[in-house]
């Protein structure tokens, strides 16, 4: 499989936006599942993309997954302070996964954030479960930030975030 990384093109919006959201409901990411609010802005790959560089793992013309590359702040950064660049919803598909395609799209991350000026970090959140992110991370450098976890949804004190970060 030959995995090329680009931006994501309009026309490629839905299929990204299904795969993300596939990828979350398969692996059980959801607390409330296909009802999930989440799942929503999952599949909303426009809103990503006006605000923020939605990148793809692509073979040919077969998309694998996606991520979204937040260079510095704005409407689609969680944590990013000054300085840093945010990498958010990570997924591939169930179908291409153990191919390279989740560890490419990082790496492309990282290399976007070298490029950006001024940014000398790049963070994430993740859930306790996503054991294979988790090691791509940690591959590439990335470190647990136990002091930045964090949980999107107070009401609920099950769901806190790890976060990581990797210092360029």
């Amino acid at each position: 499989m030959d995995v090329t990384i680009r931006q994501v093109e309009p026309g490629e919006y839905q299929a990204l936006g299904e795969i993300t959201a596939q990828a979350y409901l398969q692996d059980g990411l959801l607390d409330f599942g296909e009802s999930d609010e989440y799942l929503g802005e999952l599949r909303n790959v426009a809103k990503r993309a006006a605000a923020a560089e939605v990148l793809v793992a692509a073979d040919g013309d077969r998309l694998l997954g996606g991520v979204t590359f937040v260079p510095s702040g704005g409407p689609m950064a969680d944590i990013a302070g000054p300085g840093e660049a945010e990498i958010r919803m990570l997924a591939v598909s169930q179908e291409a996964r153990g191919r390279g395609a989740g560890e490419a799209l990082v790496r492309a991350c990282v290399d976007r954030a070298r490029a950006t000026e001024g940014c000398v970090r790049i963070v994430l959140s993740t859930q306790r479960t996503m054991h294979g992110a988790h090691r791509i991370y940690e591959r590439l450098g990335f470190v647990r930030t136990p002091e930045r976890d964090w949980n999107p949804i107070p009401a609920l004190d099950d769901i806190t975030l790890l976060t990581y970060e990797l210092t360029l």
